[in-house]
Parts: structure tokens; C-alpha cells; sequence
């Protein structure tokens, strides 16, 4: 597609110019896109300048010295609480009103969806065009009493008196006067009026009406550090704070209508998340609820440190706390119920004792103990014998200071080398080259593990040690009754086990400026502690990395828009010579941004930067998980994930993955399979992820992006440079290759079957092949069923062996119309050219054999043509038992001459040859046959008797070997059951190949492997048992695999090798159709292979698909995540605010820098489709 495809399509242009302004403006409609009465306006004029005209009375009077300034903001308080009232219950009064409105006939439907017909300036229809209401009583009455608490407020926070009483002089008190009253009526209006769209948009929808909060929420906040300036005088930090918040007053309203200023919601969040990860020492938290509930522990922590009077107990308490905090303690507590649980199951527990034992983390709980144990005693004995001096070079915390940044320096270069890529740029020679199958791979990375565990050992015991000995050592403990030390301490102890690696590179910073600035007199040593210190490192640190990471993103945008041909657009030109020219403001939005930490938002995605609203780090309002685009394909991923997480954990563990930080985005990749790995939440010796699948069935943008993501990490895993640190090719690229995973899983291989299937020699040597299949199906199918003793038994009781006809058979009076007969031939057989195929066919009522046969009532059907037997109701009485066995329907058959009728096949029913035939006996059903004798005869010729022996003696069915082969002897010897064998089986077989006995065509294959059968009596027949007919079934599509197999591997040589294909197909092997339930659960419980049949109609040949369970690595690389945040913010801006949901839109067109259309598909639902999104699972890394 080219890139000049329209950003916004014709009626999303206009409907995006009527909704901009009314964001501005904070509601009023004046841009309608179609003629309105000018009272319309007017009224909204009104409704817009009430707050002003009532607040300016309160500010007359106070300017001539009638009120005093609390009694002026009371006044405009109580009358702006009187007109909000008036103006909310006009409207609830207007609703209950019915108007009849006349629509103008127009032809553009689009249009005609907005437009509305007004009768008068103040008509029912009128009032709820401009005041729509609430929907809840109880936001009337808040809001309402919110509007007057605002304009009472905000008439005190714009007092010209005051305004240049804080200035010193009255130059910019008219403009900071009537612009702040603008921005104040903008968020009454949007308070009781009308709440516009806002473009900082994070729930889809409103349902607490939240939205008209939002602005309010902004004035009143800065309305609360004017009222402390009152309160709190002479403090020049504070008064200088109100000076620049009066200016940055009146630019609100671009601040709402840039986006930039988040909802209350998202706002609560993000600030939660921030104070618990930079100001407690937390990590980000998987969900909502875990989030608030860590929040409110770890500040009771702070608060609790605070007040403990002992400087020992205070330590000793944050440390245990903070290991304690950073445990993943639900995890933990599930795995010790679920191991409780099973103990008191009883004998369960015994059989099952082993699985509880590998499921309980004995392990994990035993070195969390000892850790904290050593922690706890180290801390003790250090604060309490250690002697605490001041900053200096030669003291016992610099020592320990040094021997971190030794630890810091170390663990970071054996995580490096763990990955491919050291610092995203250079290729890591120590990283096994050419890494193209598992058993390669495991046998190169054997040393890199070794490095691991040493690393592992290192970071989970060695360095929270080294931390907790620098934390003990400092003098700072000794005034522990200061908020700045609790706050700074408890943070620090907290990291030590929440992030190790951060807080290793935080104290490594601080113990470095204090051997470099070892001076008292500067503010760095003399006015923080070192608690403090560290706080401000981690956010520095923090801020530094995201700036980083936004300036790339904005460059990766900026050059591909130039450099990518499919990117370039007309405008690209003239936006890259802005961008270069206003490069310094480029920097301030991506400086801003990061201070902020909200994400860099490139509006649709074209290098024109704005400042994203602040959000928490998983981007979306709800539980990650919870929602996806649930397909047939999504079973894989159900199959791979607990896979994946096993293997993540070990890659984890040892570092492959980088640094892991709560917001971390990954890739892997593997054949048609793509997973998004996003990291939740980070602890010590854990983190909680979520998986990802997109979709398999890829659209052109999609394959594009897939394909660049492969010849990524082929550039990386597969190619060998003859350089030991050669660059890497593709930094610009938002996603840079980590390392491969061993996981088992299933490979997806397509072949063309045409020439195999189609073949005349294969389809003449699949009648006799489908033969032996049903016969050993059936015979292994019998054997294995419960037997019923007293059926044997009674067959036994009779004294002689009789063969019974079947009576004479009588045409059926209730025949059909001959329209009747056409309209059946039509829809059964047109179905039946061999012209058009499906790659699975499908059939009304008949995705499923066991649903289609209900179709079939025991009874003969009445069809056209058909001949029905008498029913046994009318039969006479004593012969009532034995007609009883057996019902048949002769169906289709030409009509001939009643004294010529052919006789149906007579059915043994006598006493089997050996007692121990009942074990491998047919099931009684399944005995009477539906074929003329004719048929019957020529079946006693097709059946391979002697392949029937061979499958009789190869039974295991008995308990004692001693019996068994006498046992055998006799069954293979017995007449009777055998001819029960022939019977089911060659029914069975015209059945499935139809009564001609022809050979099959490719195309009959194909639609009898779909389940769909040509009509016989003998398929009548089979419909009526369901479970012969599933076993005729799977006997065809295992006659099928084995024609592939022969036609690849070479023929057969003897029975022996035949029985293994079949025995393995039973064991090893699912054969059947993609869209059946059986497929999914054969995935699910790993079979470990799979087969099906289809035809591609574009290509014109038969395909099969052959899913094979093995171990297979998968590629992993890791996201630029400030890219992922950016165009997920563009996505929510452009689907939540602009409603530009083209699915051809250009935010969405392949972007192989960006990897676009995949970011897209990874967003949360509805905005993404993911067909497949995990729950937070836990990883341990221990």
C-alpha cells in the first residue's frame, strides 16, 4: 500500500475537526458540521460564561472593599452551587420528556447519525443537545456541589489583589486574570455542562463517570499550593512554586487538549507506582489490586520505621520487611496450600507424592530462610559492634563500598556474556556461533551455564550481603527519629532484595562520589543521607536510561521516515526539516517526557513527537490476561507456554535476558509463531510476565514485519563473521536479538500431496489397505472394550446353531413427490464434484460425526426410492426375538419386479467356536448386516483372512502366557466370529467407499477424510452407530497416513511392519481435521505427532500438515520498550479519540524499523488482537 494512504479517511477528518475544539473549549459544540439555529451557539455561550459572570460579582465586591477574599470565594461559591443545581435538574427534566423530532431525508448516513432537529431555544430537544445529564443521581448532586467548591476557590485563586501581590507588580495581572478564568469556566463546562472526549483517553469506557473530574481535579491542585502559600508564609521555595503554577494556570487547557495531563485513574495509578518503585523501593506490581495492596504495606512500612525507638530493632526491622516485601508471598503461599492440600487427600497423597514434591519449593523456601537469617544476624552484629565515622576514604563502609562496585562490575560482564549482543552493539564471542539446532546449541552453551550459576550465586547471596553490610555501616543510622532517613533507609533495604542489580549500581555511584568528594562542607554529603543519595541515584539512573531509550525511538522514526522508501510520504520531507530545525525543542518534548515517565507519543507514528499522558508501566487500564481474540490457532500457544516459562527461567536466571526491569518488552519467534513476552513485575529471585501469541494466519503487513524479524535473527544466531567483535547490523532496529531457548514444542510442516493421493497405483492399493486397517482397528477395539460375561453365557444357554433370514421385504407406501427425489439427489450429490475443494470442507450439522447422526433416527428414513423391512411391532408374535436382532434398509437400489427381489445376506447368529471368543467378539449391534447376498459373497473374497490371523495372534488380552497362545489358536479357528468380522468390516468398507466398489478418486479421499460420506445402505447403516462409525472413520484416516507413508518411505514388507505403522499411528499419532475438538485436546496433551488432509483451492493441490512434538529453540530478542509505550499511545489516542479504526489505516502498514503492525497486535483488547494473552506467571530465577 503506499504510504501516502490518507491518515485520517474523509468523514473522520470532519468528525475529527467538530471533536477538537470541543476538547479545547472543555465541551461546547460551536463546529456541528451542519445547520443549526443560532440560539444554539448563543445558549452555549451562556452556559459557558456562568461561572465568570458569578464569580466576577464576588470579585466586584471584594475589589471595592465590601467582602473580605474567603467571604468573595463563598458568595461565587454558594451562586455557582444554585446555577449547577438549576442546570442539572433542567436537564433530568427534559428527559422526561417525549418530543417528537422529523429527521431532514439525507443521503449521507454518516452524517445523518449526528445531526439533530431543534424546535425551540429552550424545547426539551434543545436542553438535552446541550445539557446531556448524568447518569447516576448521586454525580448530580457531587458535581454540582464540586462546581460550586471550584468557582468558589478559583474566584480566591484569581483575586487581581493577589494576583499582584505575589508578583510585585500589576503588569501581568490582566492576562493572568481573564486567561485563568478561561481555563476555569472550561472545567466548570466540562463539570456540569457537557465532558468533552478527552485525547487523554486510558478506559474505553466511562463507566463511574470519572471524565468530568478530570479537569477540576488539575485547578483544585493548583488552587491547594496557593491556599499552603497562605497558610505557610515566608517560604520563598513555596511562593516561588505559586508563581510559576499561576503562569502554567492559564495553559491547562493546551495541556487537556495535547493530551499531555492524565485522567484521575490513570493519574492514581501512575503515581502509586512511582512512589512505590522510587520512593519505597517496590517494583511495579502485575495488577491493580496487588498494586494498591503493596502500596499500602510498604508505606505502613516507612510510617512503622519511624517510630521504633531502637536504631537496632529500626534496622533489623526494614531489613526483614524489605526481604520480606520482595518475595513473591502469594506464589509461595499457593504452592504450600496446594502441597497441604494434597497431603490430606489420603491414599491419593501417597500415590501422588512424588508430584508434591517437585510442585512444593522446599528448596526456594530453605535458601530464602538462610538468606535471611545471615542478613538479619549481619546487620545486628555489624550496627552494633561496627564503629560508625564519618565519610572518609580509609572507613569500613568505603571498604565495603569498593568491594560492591567490584560486585557491580563483575555480574555485569557475566551478563553480558550471556547474550548474543554486549551493550545491543558488539557480537559476543563467547556466544556459541551458528546456532541452528538444540543439540549444537546445549553442547556450545554447556560453559556460558557454568558462568551462570556462578552468577546466579553471586547476585542472590553474595551482593544483598555486600549491600546490607554497606547499608549497616553507615553513621546516618544513628538518627533514625528523621523522616528523610526512614523514608531513605527503608527504601535502601528494600532494594537490596527487590532489584539487587539497580541497587548494586546506585550504592557502586554513591560509594564512588564519596571516595571522590570526600568534603563535609558540600551540600551532597552534608545536607543527605545516604538513603537519600541512593533514592536520588535510583531516579536519576532511572530518567537516564528512559531518555536513552526515548531519543532512539525519536531517531529510529525520524531517519526510517527519510530512509525507508515505503515510509516516505509527501510531508516527510518538510517534517524532517522541522524536526532538524526545532531539534533543541525536540529534546525539551523528550526531556519532559522522560521527567514525567510518561511515554514519547509520535502521532500516527510520523516523526511529530508529543508528550503522552503518564500511565502505569503495563500501559492499559485492565488485568493483562483477561482478554484475547480467541481462534483455532490459540491451542498452540496454550500447549507452549508453560514450556516457555520453564525455559525463560533458566535463561533468566543466568541473565540472558539483559537487566530485568518491570515494563521490558521481548520477541520470540519460531516458524510461523511470534510470542510477546512482557515483563509485570520483578522481586527477588522472581518476576511475573505475560505471554503473548499473535496471530498465525498473517496478512500481507504482518509477513512483511515477520520476515524482517527473521532475517534479524538469522543475521545474529545463523551467520558466522569472520571478525571476534563484529557490529551488529540491525541496531537501528527497535528490537535487538538476546539468545535462543530450547522448548518443546510443536513444528508446523506443509507438504503437497498432489501426486501421492491422486496417484492410480496408491488408490488402487488403498481399497486393500483400508481392508486390514478396519480389521485390526475393530479387533484391537474389541479386545479392549468391557466384556459382558452373561451375554456369552447366554449365547452358550442355546442348544442349536441356526442362520435366520431376513422376512420379505415390502415397498414402502409412503413414497415422495418427484420433486422430492430431485431436491434430495441435488443437495446430496452436487456436493460431490471433484472441481472445488475447501482445505476442510464444510457441511451443515456436520462438523462432527456424532453431532450429524442425530439426524438418523433408528428407523429407516424415508427417501425416496427406499425399500423399508417390516418393523418388529409388526411382526408376529413368535417371531418377535429373533427378528429383534437385526433391522435393515434397502436404499437407492433399482426397483425390480417383487417375485425377483434379491434376497438380503442371512446373518450367523449361532454359538461361538470358543469360549473365550467373547473376549475379541463384535458387539451384538453390529452383527446384523444391510447388504444383498450378492455383496455378502463377494465379501468373503475381499477379506484378508490371512492378515486376520496375523492380528488375532499378536493379541494381549490375557493374563496368564501359559493360556494365551491355546487361547489364540482356538479364536483364530472359530468360523463364527469370523464371519461377525466380515460382515461389520466389509460393511464398513462399502460403506466408506461406496457399493460399486470402485476405485477411489482424490477427490472421494479428500471428502471422506472431512467426514462427509456418499449415501448407501450401507451408510445408513453405519450412521445409526456412532461408535463403529468413528472407528470406520479413524481406520480411513489411518488407511490414508499409511498410503503417505508407503509412497515416502517405500513399501511394506510383511504384516510385522505393517502392524507397528498402525500401532504407532494408535499411540504416537492424531489423525484427523484442524477444526475438531480432538485436535486441540491431542495439542493439550501432547501428542506427539499430528496429521491432517486439505486442499488448496488457490493452488489447486492436496496439502498435508503434519505437527511434530520436539524440542526446537526459539529466538528471543529484546524491545525497545519507550517504542512499544510510544506506539501504544498513539494507538489509544487514534482508536480512543480520533475513532480512526481503518484497518487499512497508515499507524497500522508494515514498518520494518518499528515493527508497527506486530506492536499493534500486541496491545491489550479491544485495541489489540492477541489470539492468545497468559495470566501473570511467575518465574523463578533461583
Amino acid at each position: 500500500m503506499s504510504p501516502d494512504v490518507p491518515l485520517l479517511n474523509d468523514y473522520k477528518q470532519d468528525f475529527f475537526l467538530k471533536r477538537l475544539p470541543q476538547t479545547i473549549l472543555g465541551g461546547p459544540r460551536l463546529r456541528l458540521g451542519y445547520w443549526a439555529a443560532p440560539y444554539i451557539y448563543v445558549n452555549q455561550i451562556i452556559l459557558f460564561l456562568v461561572p465568570w459572570v458569578l464569580g466576577g460579582v464576588g470579585t466586584l465586591l471584594y475589589q471595592v472593599s465590601i467582602l473580605k477574599d474567603y467571604y468573595t470565594a463563598a458568595l461565587s461559591g454558594g451562586l455557582m452551587l444554585v446555577a449547577a443545581l438549576v442546570i442539572q435538574f433542567t436537564s433530568i427534566r427534559a428527559k422526561t420528556k417525549s418530543v417528537t423530532v422529523e429527521r431532514i431525508p439525507t443521503t449521507d448516513i454518516l452524517a445523518e447519525e449526528d445531526e439533530h432537529e431543534f424546535t425551540s431555544c429552550a424545547g426539551a430537544e434543545t436542553v438535552r443537545f446541550l445539557i446531556p445529564g448524568k447518569k447516576y443521581i448521586a454525580n448530580t448532586f457531587l458535581h454540582s456541589v464540586l462546581a460550586g467548591l471550584l468557582c468558589g476557590l478559583g474566584t480566591w485563586y484569581l483575586l487581581p489583589s493577589r494576583i499582584t501581590l505575589l508578583y510585585g507588580s500589576a503588569g501581568g495581572t490582566a492576562p493572568l486574570f481573564i486567561l485563568g478564568w478561561i481555563t476555569l469556566c472550561i472545567g466548570e463546562y466540562s463539570l456540569i455542562v457537557n465532558t468533552p472526549i478527552e485525547t487523554a483517553t486510558f478506559q474505553t469506557q466511562d463507566t463511574y463517570e470519572i471524565t468530568p473530574l478530570m479537569r477540576p481535579l488539575y485547578i483544585f491542585f493548583f488552587v491547594s499550593v496557593d491556599l499552603a502559600h497562605r497558610l505557610i508564609k515566608n517560604t520563598p521555595a513555596l511562593q516561588h512554586v505559586n508563581q510559576i503554577l499561576h503562569i502554567l494556570f492559564v495553559f491547562l487547557p493546551f495541556l487537556w487538549a495535547f493530551g499531555t495531563l492524565p485522567p484521575p485513574d490513570a493519574l492514581f495509578l501512575w503515581a502509586m507506582e512511582q512512589v512505590l518503585e522510587f520512593g519505597l523501593g517496590g517494583s511495579s506490581m502485575s495488577t491493580h489490586l496487588r498494586l494498591l495492596i503493596m502500596f499500602i504495606i510498604s508505606t505502613g512500612t516507612a510510617v512503622t520505621s519511624y517510630f521504633i525507638p531502637s536504631p537496632v530493632g529500626a534496622v533489623l526491622f526494614m531489613t526483614g520487611l524489605g526481604f520480606l516485601l520482595s518475595l513473591n508471598l502469594s506464589d509461595i503461599s499457593f504452592a504450600v496450600r496446594r502441597s497441604m492440600t494434597r497431603n490430606r487427600a489420603g491414599t491419593k497423597a501417597q500415590t501422588s507424592s512424588g508430584a508434591s514434591e517437585r510442585c512444593f519449593p522446599w528448596k526456594e523456601i530453605l535458601l530464602h530462610v538462610t538468606v535471611l537469617v545471615l542478613a538479619l544476624l549481619e546487620t545486628s552484629l555489624l550496627h552494633h559492634f561496627a564503629g560508625f565515622s564519618q565519610i572518609s576514604k580509609s572507613s569500613s563502609q568505603a571498604i565495603v563500598g569498593h568491594i560492591v562496585l567490584i560486585l557491580f562490575i563483575v555480574l555485569w560482564i557475566l551478563r553480558e556474556i550471556q547474550s548474543i549482543y554486549i551493550l545491543g552493539i558488539f557480537r559476543n564471542p563467547f556466544y556459541p556461533k551458528d546456532v541452528r539446532t538444540v543439540a549444537v546449541f546445549l553442547g556450545k552453551q554447556a560453559k556460558l551455564l557454568k558462568v551462570g550459576v556462578v552468577r546466579r550465586i553471586l547476585l542472590t547471596v553474595v551482593s544483598p550481603l555486600a549491600l546490607i553490610a554497606f547499608l549497616s555501616l553507615d553513621n546516618s543510622l544513628q538518627g533514625l527519629h528523621s523522616v528523610s532517613v526512614s523514608i531513605g533507609f527503608t527504601r535502601a533495604f528494600r532494594m537490596v532484595w527487590q532489584n539487587t542489580e539497580n541497587a548494586l549500581l546506585e550504592t557502586a555511584i554513591v560509594s564512588t562520589v564519596h571516595s571522590l568528594i570526600s568534603s563535609t562542607d558540600v551540600w551532597w554529603n552534608r545536607s543527605l543521607n545516604t538513603g537519600i543519595r541512593l533514592l536520588l541515584v535510583g531516579i536519576m539512573c532511572d530518567r537516564l536510561i528512559q531518555f536513552i531509550y526515548k531519543l532512539q525511538f525519536a531517531m529510529t522514526v525520524l531517519l526510517a521516515s527519510w530512509m525507508e522508501k515505503k515510509q516516505h510520504r509527501t510531508t516527510t520531507t518538510a517534517l524532517c526539516t522541522l524536526n532538524i530545525i526545532f531539534f533543541p525543542c525536540v529534546l525539551v518534548i523528550i526531556a519532559f517526557s522522560t521527567l514525567l515517565s510518561s511515554p514519547l507519543l509520535p502521532l500516527f507514528t510520523l516523526p511529530v513527537f508529543l508528550v503522552g499522558f503518564p500511565r502505569p508501566a503495563q500501559s492499559w487500564p485492565g488485568t493483562v490476561g483477561t482478554a484475547a481474540c480467541v481462534c483455532a490457532d490459540t491451542v498452540y500457544y496454550d500447549q507452549m507456554v508453560p514450556r516457555l516459562t520453564a525455559s525463560l527461567q533458566a535463561a533468566m536466571a543466568a541473565g540472558s535476558f539483559g537487566l530485568l526491569l518491570p515494563g521490558s518488552h521481548y520477541l520470540g519467534r519460531f516458524q510461523d509463531r511470534l510470542i510477546w513476552i512482557m515483563i509485570l513485575e520483578c522481586g527477588y529471585t522472581y518476576c511475573c510476565i505475560n505471554i503473548k501469541g499473535l496471530e498465525l494466519q498473517e496478512t500481507s503487513c504482518h509477513t512483511a514485519e515477520a520476515r524482517r524479524v527473521d532475517e534479524l535473527f538469522e543475521s545474529a544466531f545463523e551467520q558466522e563473521y569472520p571478525r571476534v567483535c563484529s557490529l551488529n547490523e540491525h541496531f537501528g532496529n527497535v528490537l535487538t536479538p538476546c539468545t535462543v531457548l530450547p522448548v518443546k514444542l510443536y513444528s508446523d510442516a506443509r507438504n503437497v500431496l498432489t501426486g501421492i493421493i491422486d496417484c492410480h497405483e496408491n488408490l488402487s492399493s488403498f481399497k486393500g489397505d483400508l481392508i486390514k486397517v478396519l480389521v485390526f482397528t475393530l479387533i484391537q477395539y474389541c479386545s479392549r472394550r468391557p466384556k459382558k460375561q452373561e451375554n456369552f453365557h447366554k449365547i452358550e444357554s442355546k442348544e442349536e446353531t441356526s442362520q435366520i433370514d431376513l422376512p420379505p421385504l415390502k415397498t414402502s407406501p409412503h413414497l415422495k413427490s418427484p420433486e422430492d427425489t430431485d431436491s434430495f439427489k441435488s443437495e446430496t450429490f452436487d456436493d460431490w464434484s471433484d472441481d472445488i475443494f475447501d482445505d476442510e470442507p464444510k457441511v451443515e450439522k456436520r462438523k462432527e460425526g456424532n453431532n450429524w447422526l442425530k439426524d438418523f433416527p433408528g428407523a429407516a428414513l424415508p427417501i425416496p426410492g427406499s425399500v423399508d423391512s417390516e418393523r418388529v411391532a409388526d411382526l408376529p408374535a413368535g417371531t418377535t426375538s429373533a427378528h429383534s436382532l437385526y433391522r435393515a434398509v434397502l436404499l437407492g437400489y433399482p426397483a425390480v419386479d417383487r417375485g425377483k427381489q434379491e434376497s438380503v445376506a442371512a446373518v450367523p447368529l449361532g454359538k461361538l467356536g470358543s469360549s473365550h471368543s467373547h473376549l475379541v467378539s463384535v458387539p451384538e449391534e453390529w452383527r446384523p448386516s444391510c447388504l444383498p447376498r450378492s455383496k455378502m459373497e463377494e465379501m468373503s473374497s475381499l477379506f484378508p483372512e490371512d492378515w486376520y490371523q496375523f492380528v488375532l495372534s499378536q493379541l494381549k488380552c490375557f493374563h496368564l502366557e501359559a493360556m494365551a497362545s491355546t487361547a489364540l489358536e482356538e479364536i483364530a479357528k472359530d468360523k463364527v466370529l469370523k464371519d461377525f468380522y466380515i460382515h461389520t468390516v466389509m460393511t464398513c468398507y462399502f460403506g466408506l467407499l461406496g457399493m460399486d466398489n470402485m476405485v477411489p478418486t482424490a477427490g472421494h479421499i479428500v471428502r471422506v477424510y472431512n467426514g462427509i460420506l456418499p449415501w448407501s445402505s450401507a451408510l445408513d447403516w453405519l450412521v445409526v452407530k456412532p461408535e463403529l462409525f468413528q472407528l470406520a472413520l479413524k481406520a480411513f484416516r489411518y488407511t490414508l497416513k499409511l498410503m503417505v507413508d508407503k509412497a515416502s518411505l517405500g513399501p511394506i514388507e510383511d504384516f510385522k511392519e505393517l502392524k507397528g505403522y498402525l500401532e504407532e499411528y494408535e499411540s504416537d499419532w492424531y489423525i484427523g481435521l484442524v477444526s475438531e475438538e480432538k485436535w486441540k485436546e491431542a495439542v493439550l496433551q501432547e501428542k506427539p505427532c499430528l496429521f491432517a488432509l486439505g486442499y488448496d483451492p488457490h493452488m489447486g493441490v492436496y496439502t498435508g500438515r503434519v505437527l511434530t512434538l520436539q524440542e526446537v529453540l526459539v529466538q528471543v530478542g529484546k524491545l525497545n520498550a519507550e517504542a512499544v509505550r510510544g506506539q501504544w499511545a498513539n494507538l489509544s489516542w487514534e482508536l480512543l479519540y480520533a475513532t480512526n479504526d481503518d484497518e487499512e489505516r497508515y499507524s497500522i502498514q508494515a514498518h520494518p524499523l518499528l515493527l508497527r503492525n506486530l506492536t499493534v497486535q500486541a496491545a491489550e483488547p479491544p485495541l489489540g488482537y492477541p489470539i492468545y494473552s497468559s495470566k501473570p506467571l511467575s518465574v523463578r530465577r533461583c
